[in-house]
């Protein structure tokens, strides 16, 4: 089950029942707070959640966040009043209701290949503040070439199921309240797992790429 903190308790609690939930992004959430909606999109629709997500006409003037694997957003004049969860930066912007609080990232860093800064917002809790870097995208976009180089051996091995020990594991982060540290750091102990077959690594990583987006797949076949 899928629980997200709660500012008015303290706690993390789970999402309102149904099959549906709807997303308010609030003026004022900042990059890292749409990829953390796609992460909540993508994790509730993995669960069985039919996910509406409505965001602002000024989201829609902003850069295509296609790069970073968002989707788009519904966009609609004026906020949704049912909303089940809202997206905020912070500050008067948090509300009465169950609200995903996601400050701002801070510093400045050369432009880089944007899941590279996908990876390097998520290996942080959505909750904390995160400062990025030069040396902080750059590690993150080492983290993930090793990935997608390990992808792209492992696809030439014979195929095999899930390892479904692993995949469980990430996904029960995910499901405590987004927690994608812990859920990147099953990949690394499943890259370095000698006693999973290639192939098992491989359907896994592609199973939990298809929550985390950070294009995993995409030195297959590159040589």
């Amino acid at each position: 089950m899928l629980r997200l903190h709660d500012h008015r308790t303290g706690r993390t609690e789970p999402l309102p029942a149904g099959r549906g939930l709807r997303v308010q992004v609030l003026d004022g959430a900042g990059r890292r707070a749409l990829v953390v909606t796609d992460l909540l999109r993508r994790v509730a629709g993995r669960a069985g959640r039919r996910v509406r997500v409505v965001s602002t006409p000024a989201f829609a003037e902003e850069d295509d966040w296609s790069d970073y694997n968002i989707a788009p957003f519904e966009v609609l004049d004026a906020p949704i009043p049912d909303a089940d969860v809202h997206v905020s930066p912070g500050g008067d912007t948090v509300r009465d209701s169950l609200t995903l609080t996601v400050p701002h990232e801070t510093g400045a860093w050369t432009p880089a290949d944007a899941l590279s800064v996908r990876l390097a917002m998520l290996q942080a809790p959505y909750r904390e503040p995160l400062e990025l870097s030069d040396a902080t995208v750059s590690q993150a976009a080492e983290r993930l070439g090793g990935w997608r180089a390990a992808v792209a051996e492992w696809a030439t091995a014979p195929g095999r199921p899930i390892n479904r020990e692993y995949a469980t594991a990430a996904e029960t982060a995910l499901a405590d309240d987004l927690n994608s540290p812990a859920a990147l750091a099953v990949l690394d102990r499943l890259l370095a797992d000698a006693d999973v077959p290639p192939g098992a690594k491989l359907e896994t990583f592609i199973h939990l790429d298809l929550i985390l987006a950070l294009g995993l797949v995409s030195a297959i076949g590159s040589g």
